[in-house]
């Protein structure tokens, strides 16, 4: 007579064995109608999984995040089953759940056109709507390959080869079609119904370069029409707002093969790179941070004694000069040490907060790089913060709100906070690591922050609260990071002199608030659309005159706008006036001073804005105090006429 606890703490209790899909009928038919699985005692299982004793229980429905993994998971096998009817000599691999979505490996003779995609979509929207029920049923791993191999699917059979012998494993079937899974699964395909066939790429059998090349069908799914449109919407958002095609377009950027993960700015995209680190600049002053330099390429020694070297060493790019291993920096942070330890620091001189921005490289896997938001060749506005363990939560609280501020000047408001806590493979002390946690979780209560624990993702040396943006169009980016570190300077031997005369070891806090400045500017650039805030346009006025007349007064207008510090062009071609905005408008400078016969009298402007709003005429004072009042508030007033 099994007792099922529900998860609101009440009981049913039950005369004999029963399922999880039995348990939901009995609850109510509602729920048994949108029950996907169950998860008894933390443990995610089929609806047709059997409760023979006392148990914790949960229903899993499309509502839950569970409940999506099963959906994605379960469409897998639905686009599986579709290709082996489509294409009976495609040999099926594996069908992992990904982000937004799932994919398959086939191997097969031939390159997948997008009309084969369209077909197996069709057939996949067949197989769902004749609700085919999914049953799970058992094997030894011998038998598994002996049944994979008369179906002549070998990939499946090699997979399941190299499970110990003696395993039992489970297989799905929904109509003639059966794949290895662990599940569970959606309990029929009628279940499925709001999926979209992505694209095709290829894929190394199992990611090792030497074997077969597969093809890798991307999907998505989702648990309404409505979500799988926004879905879509956001995609076709995304891929309009991206940061590669308007780097290109506005002539920011480039990159090429000779120099792989690796920027070449151009004059427009230099100017925002210089105005964002300036403006850091000036407000890291303001907060009490000493800016330093250190070197590019340091003894590897050194990288061993910090322990970045065992972590890291196969992204550290490596070098021998007399004799000597030398290492390109991959990071900042031993350095900042070695600038503490030059001298005797004492208890009044913390908290020391070191800043640098910090050029780094990495060797980014190939297949990893992206724009520029993914490089090997990075700058971090980075930032260390020596002090005692009494100072570690109020230094945090400083910092939150540091961050927000630079956060608030780039307009960014919606912050999501995450706190990363001790991985497996770790250095230091338990108690360090309690200390650590501790700081950091109560600083985010001291700000009544909302945040979600990460269990096992803080880095080798110490716990980190992970800052990310929500951009626009609802993608998530993490920027910002705040580490406590009790073992690095201990490990390089920094140390100050207390209240008593005595040497301790200071506590290292580890800060970022963009990340890294190539990352930040290419999400900069798809949050806007290319259209920069004036205090970051590359071009922040575009003077334009109507005719030769008034040359003279353009050239004027624009030394005046220079020596005032703003970042002016003058287009004194031949052409129509027409032609001019619409040149400056496709490449996004925020105003147009549109120069005729009656502005060169006058001494005023006409005023047009990159969104076609026109107004003035402006005297040139208005003018000016209206731009540099848009900068001074990055945005938050705009001019008006």
């Amino acid at each position: 007579m099994p007792i099922i606890t529900l998860p609101d703490g009440s009981q049913r209790e039950f005369a004999a064995a029963v399922t999880v899909a039995d348990v939901a009928a009995d609850i109510g038919a509602g729920l048994a109608k949108a029950a996907l699985a169950g998860r008894i005692d933390e443990t995610l299982v089929d609806l047709t999984t059997p409760i023979e004793s006392d148990a914790s229980l949960a229903i899993v429905t499309a509502r839950d995040d569970d409940g999506l993994h099963l959906i994605r998971h379960s469409t897998a096998h639905l686009m599986a089953q579709a290709v082996k009817q489509l294409y009976p000599e495609a040999q099926v691999t594996i069908g992992p759940v990904i982000q937004d979505g799932f994919y398959y490996d086939f191997a097969y003779e031939r390159a997948f056109t997008p009309e084969d995609l369209e077909a197996i979509e069709t057939r996949m929207a067949e197989l769902a709507k004749a609700a085919t029920p999914i049953a799970r049923s058992v094997l030894s791993r011998d038998e598994a390959v002996e049944f994979f191999n008369n179906l002549g699917e070998a990939y499946k059979a090699e997979i399941i080869g190299d499970i110990p012998a003696g395993e039992t494993l489970s297989l799905y079937e929904q109509g003639d079609f059966t794949d290895l899974c662990r599940g569970p699964h959606v309990p029929d395909t009628g279940r499925l119904g709001h999926f979209k066939l992505m694209k095709v790429a290829g894929a190394y059998w199992r990611g090792d370069s030497s074997n077969a090349v597969l093809q890798r069908i991307y999907g998505t799914a989702w648990t309404s029409k409505k979500e799988l449109k926004s879905y879509l919407n956001r995609l076709a958002e995304a891929e309009k707002r991206d940061h590669r095609k308007i780097g290109k377009a506005l002539d920011l950027f480039h990159l090429q093969d000779e120099a792989p993960g690796m920027v070449f700015w151009h004059p427009p995209g230099w100017a925002i790179y210089q105005t964002i680190e300036q403006h850091m600049r000036k407000r890291q002053v303001e907060r009490g941070y000493k800016e330093i330099r250190t070197p590019q390429i340091v003894d590897m020694s050194l990288w061993e004694r910090s322990g970045h070297a065992d972590k890291f060493g196969d992204d550290m790019y490596s070098l021998t000069s007399d004799e000597r291993q030398f290492a390109i920096k991959p990071m900042n942070c031993p350095c900042h040490v070695q600038v503490f330890n030059q001298g005797l620091r004492s208890y009044r001189e913390l908290p020391l907060r070191l800043a640098e921005f910090g050029s780094c490289h990495r060797n980014e896997m190939s297949g990893a790089l992206h724009g520029i938001m993914r490089v090997r060749g990075f700058v971090q506005d980075d930032g260390h913060i020596f002090c005692t363990e009494q100072q570690i939560q109020s230094e945090s609280a400083e910092f939150i709100d540091f961050l927000h501020d630079i956060y608030d000047d780039f307009g960014f408001t919606d912050v999501i906070y995450r706190l990363s806590t001790r991985p497996a493979n770790r250095v230091g002390s338990d108690e360090s690591w309690d200390k650590a946690e501790k700081a950091l979780a109560d600083a985010l209560d001291a700000k009544q922050l909302p945040w979600q624990e990460l269990p096992g993702e803080g880095a080798f040396y110490g716990p980190k609260i992970e800052f990310s943006l929500q951009d626009c169009i609802g993608r998530v980016w993490q920027c910002g990071t705040l580490q406590v570190d009790f073992s690095m300077p201990g490990r390089l031997d920094a140390s100050y002199v207390d209240d008593n005369g005595e040497r301790q070891t200071p506590v290292m806090l580890h800060r970022a608030i963009l990340g890294s400045f190539e990352r930040f500017i290419g999400i900069l650039i798809e949050q806007h659309e290319g259209r920069m805030p004036l205090w970051l346009a590359p071009n922040q006025v575009r003077i334009l005159n109507i005719t030769d007349r008034q040359r003279e007064f353009s050239e004027k207008l624009e030394k005046t706008l220079l020596d005032q510090g703003f970042r002016v062009q003058t287009d004194l071609r031949n052409e129509k006036i027409g032609l001019k905005i619409r040149e400056a408008t496709l490449q996004r400078v925020p105003y147009m001073l549109v120069i005729g016969d009656k502005e060169t009298e006058s001494g005023m402007v006409s005023v047009r804005t990159r969104e076609a709003r026109e107004f003035g005429p402006l005297d040139i004072t208005s003018l000016v105090n209206g731009l540099n009042q848009e900068i001074a508030t990055r945005g938050r007033t705009q001019l008006e006429g």
